[in-house]
């Protein structure tokens, strides 16, 4: 082998761990199109306000973004399996950037406001299984980890949604929103520049790159075993429900029960919100160390006795169980991810979509279902029900497949 071709054929091999780079690039993209849905509920009070909207009109915004995002994702992940679409990447982020950036112009037409957080949910819903087929690649023997890094960028993305568009409202009116363009945009634009780079990580690139080193590995694929995927999708939509449940109803719960300002309340949700995020970041690291299903059933045991534990203490001590509600709940994101890839290696796409998207989507179903029982019977007894949420999770972690540890080199 000439010296060009072995150091195309190492450049190209797959990594040993996470590739930094590679995967600081699609978890940026991702916080670009999370950022866009987090921008819309922040929207809202201003439509009421200047617009004159009712609370059904919007709360149909909330549902157009969640449907256009979350339930569209197993279909962009069927379609990425069938031919790889590395393009959605920066399309996806133009496409969520446009549509959120517009919303504020013509927000006085709501038809056309309805069409363009569609617009940017389709964006979203197109980034994010190709996104996370990518950290899959990129990720090497590391996929958790990587898939917890991944994941932080949407969390992030979320978290700027409200901080980025309430100070532009405020400075500029509705059409502030305009200036998300330029760095949705440059996001874009950088996107486009490392896809050669990221393409390089595809296993069909890397085989073809090592001369058909790799050949005896891609001859003998792993076969899908939709019965464990099944499970995980559960796992993730069961842990999505309780999830949104915890959003939508904490704040109102230490307002009416420890008689709360509005701000302790929203900072309760912060609480959750933050330790979510770390909650990601270790549990991906940990799956890799001692395995993905332990991890699944201990943080899905402990869960129930948490929640429970927070209808009856003190507002102080309130908050310190929140923290490891959010931990733990969150704790299990990338995982599930992760092994819904690995359940499915021929449909890595259709698993993305699966675990990333449609089971959002239900969770936030769970929660509006949660919101009529609430209606008719309090607080108490939804929080009781959401408590009892990761049971059901937990006995489908128990009946995974025990893995098989690796060998230490």
């Amino acid at each position: 082998m000439s010296a060009v071709a072995a150091e195309a054929s190492t450049e190209l091999a797959a990594p040993a761990g996470i590739d930094r780079r590679a995967i600081a690039t699609l978890a940026v993209g991702h916080a670009c199109v999370d950022t866009a849905q987090g921008a819309v509920p922040a929207l809202l009070p201003f439509l009421i306000r200047d617009r004159g909207w009712s609370y059904g009109a919007t709360a149909a915004l909330v549902l157009a973004m969640t449907a256009s995002s979350s339930l569209l994702q197993p279909l962009f992940g069927w379609l990425a399996d069938r031919r790889s679409l590395s393009w959605l990447l920066p399309g996806g982020v133009v496409l969520a950037a446009v549509g959120i950036a517009l919303v504020g112009v013509v927000s006085a037409s709501p038809p056309l406001t309805f069409a363009l957080v569609a617009v940017a949910g389709l964006g979203a819903g197109a980034y994010h299984p190709e996104g996370a087929r990518y950290a899959n690649y990129v990720s090497g023997a590391k996929r958790a980890s990587g898939m917890s890094l991944y994941s932080v960028g949407g969390n992030t993305g979320f978290a700027l949604g409200p901080i980025l568009v309430t100070p532009l409202v405020l400075a500029a009116g509705l059409r502030g929103t305009l200036w998300l363009l330029v760095p949705m945009l440059a996001v874009a634009v950088l996107l486009v520049r490392e896809l050669p780079r990221l393409r390089s990580f595809h296993p069909e690139r890397r085989s073809a790159a090592s001369g058909g080193a790799d050949e005896h590995h891609a001859s003998a694929p792993q076969p899908d075993r939709w019965g464990p995927f099944a499970r995980v999708a559960g796992i993730a939509a069961v842990r999505s429900g309780a999830y949104f449940g915890l959003q939508a109803f904490i704040p109102a719960y230490f307002i009416t029960h420890f008689d709360s300002s509005a701000g302790v309340a929203n900072a309760a949700l912060t609480t959750i919100l933050v330790a979510g995020a770390l909650g990601t970041l270790v549990g991906g690291r940990l799956a890799d160390r001692v395995g993905r299903r332990r991890i699944l059933i201990a943080c899905n045991a402990v869960l129930t006795p948490l929640m429970l534990l927070v209808l009856v203490v003190a507002e102080p001590a309130a908050f310190v169980l929140l923290a490891l509600v959010g931990f733990f709940t969150v704790g299990t994101f990338s995982i599930t991810v992760v092994l819904g890839q690995e359940y499915l290696p021929s449909r890595i796409g259709i698993a993305s979509g699966v675990t990333l998207g449609a089971s959002i989507g239900v969770g936030g179903i769970v929660a509006a279902l949660l919101g009529q029982l609430a209606d008719a019977v309090g607080l108490t007894p939804v929080l009781l029900v959401v408590a009892a949420l990761p049971l059901p999770a937990l006995a489908l972690a128990a009946r995974l497949p025990v893995e098989r540890r690796p060998a230490r080199a």
